[in-house]
């Protein structure tokens, strides 16, 4: 199967999470959702991994484990900060803003990879900033004709849609700690075994916090258990898969063009599916930040 092809399929895959998202938020809460997510797909990889790479799994070190703990917790609280943003902002103000990931990622690497950031990584992130947000302002601010009018702080700060991409960040920061906390245990661990044992732990994580709020971990109707299903197999195994074997065939900074087409794909979708049409302010936003994105991640 050609790479291209296989990229394409993986920013399809991936720009339907927060439609499967949306879907069972109407049944389920965005902890419960999250917690589904990466156990359904721990359980669907445990057959995968038992018959290929268990004497790897077995062989893990003390260290090993620790570090697939903490990686774990990052990617709990990743799709835990992102899928509740879903709540409160719209799709696109939330995919645009949680793919600001790679930023961070070269933000944090001088302080835990010794890895010092290229200077284009600055003109990146200013973009991103300015376009971040702007997005942050597309849901509360209007723009009719050439006048531009916003809400009073006090109305601002207490808007909803500001709490959602203020989420939307923070799982973009969480999901940078997930990041690079995997790129020290890529280094002894194959791609299978380590999204498993990842996967695992963060299931792990979301089941005691759905066990600490009282959530019901069951009880739910039966659509909503297809989404539930529909999220872990489609984004998650296919989707992040794809990504991931795409990377053994092309350059990196091929994978991470494609992968910002998915906050692109994602917000036509929630459009066509959704009616949820973006703004002009989130396409100005939207573009600025991605841009940004995109130029850092290619060039660092």
């Amino acid at each position: 199967m050609r790479p291209l092809l296989v990229l394409l399929v993986g920013v399809i895959a991936s720009s339907t999470a927060s439609i499967f998202i949306r879907s069972a938020q109407s049944d389920a809460s965005s902890i419960v959702i999250a917690a589904y997510r990466v156990v359904i797909a721990t359980v669907l990889l445990s057959p995968v991994v038992y018959v290929r790479q268990r004497r790897v799994l077995i062989g893990m070190g003390s260290k090993q484990w620790i570090l697939a703990l903490a990686a774990g917790l990052f990617l709990g609280l990743h799709f835990l900060t992102w899928v509740t943003s879903l709540e409160y902002t719209t799709v696109a103000s939330s995919t645009v803003l949680v793919s600001s990931l790679p930023i961070f990622v070269a933000l944090l690497s001088p302080l835990f990879l010794n890895e010092k950031p290229a200077p284009v990584l600055y003109i990146g992130m200013t973009l991103a900033i300015i376009g971040g947000a702007i997005m942050a302002l597309s849901d509360t601010c209007v723009v009719a004709g050439i006048q531009f009018s916003c809400p009073s702080w006090q109305s601002f700060s207490q808007d909803s849609a500001l709490y959602g991409n203020g989420l939307a960040v923070l799982g973009a920061i969480t999901g940078a700690g997930y990041f690079m906390i995997g790129r020290h245990m890529r280094i002894s661990l194959p791609l299978l075994t380590y999204v498993f044992v990842v996967y695992g732990m963060a299931a792990l994580v979301m089941i005691v916090i759905v066990v600490m709020t009282g959530l019901p971990i069951g009880g739910y109707g039966k659509e909503t258990y297809v989404w539930f299903l529909l999220l872990a197999v489609v984004p998650q195994l296919i989707g992040h898969s794809s990504f991931n074997w795409a990377l053994g065939y092309l350059p990196v900074s091929y994978v991470t063009i494609a992968a910002i087409g998915e906050p692109v794909a994602a917000t036509a979708l929630a459009w066509v599916i959704l009616h949820e049409s973006p703004t002009l302010l989130q396409i100005v936003g939207g573009m600025l930040c991605l841009t940004g994105i995109g130029y850092a991640s290619s060039r660092s």
